[in-house]
């Protein structure tokens, strides 16, 4: 079983939480409890950077869309960096990347917002 590596950081106001392994039907309830605390903790400007994600299931993704909705009702925003050709093509697929704000890199998605 691969394990999922959750890494938080601060960059200009956002809470940049830093992903790593796959996040599947077994990992991502840790992703979920993990941006649902944040939100909680009043963190509602949040960057979701995928750079070491491996793989992502539908499952991974209905928490990444699910954190979205929850950061909006608290009029802050979710932004992700992800560059990784397998990962992003899953996001095209699915129409997300019309739903998310994707960027290159952490900077990138802290000065966007």
């Amino acid at each position: 079983m691969i394990e999922l590596g959750l890494e938080l950081s601060e960059r200009d106001g956002w809470a940049v939480l830093a992903v790593s392994g796959e996040v599947d039907v077994a990992t991502a309830p840790r992703l979920r409890e993990r941006l649902v605390g944040l939100v909680g903790e009043g963190r509602t400007r949040i960057v979701v950077d995928l750079e070491k994600v491996d793989f992502i299931d539908s499952t991974g993704l209905g928490v990444l869309v699910g954190a979205l909705k929850r950061v909006r009702t608290n009029e802050g925003d979710l932004a992700l960096v992800c560059t990784g050709p397998r990962i992003l093509k899953v996001f095209e697929i699915t129409g997300l990347t019309k739903v998310f704000a994707i960027h290159r890199t952490v900077d990138e998605a802290t000065l966007a917002g």
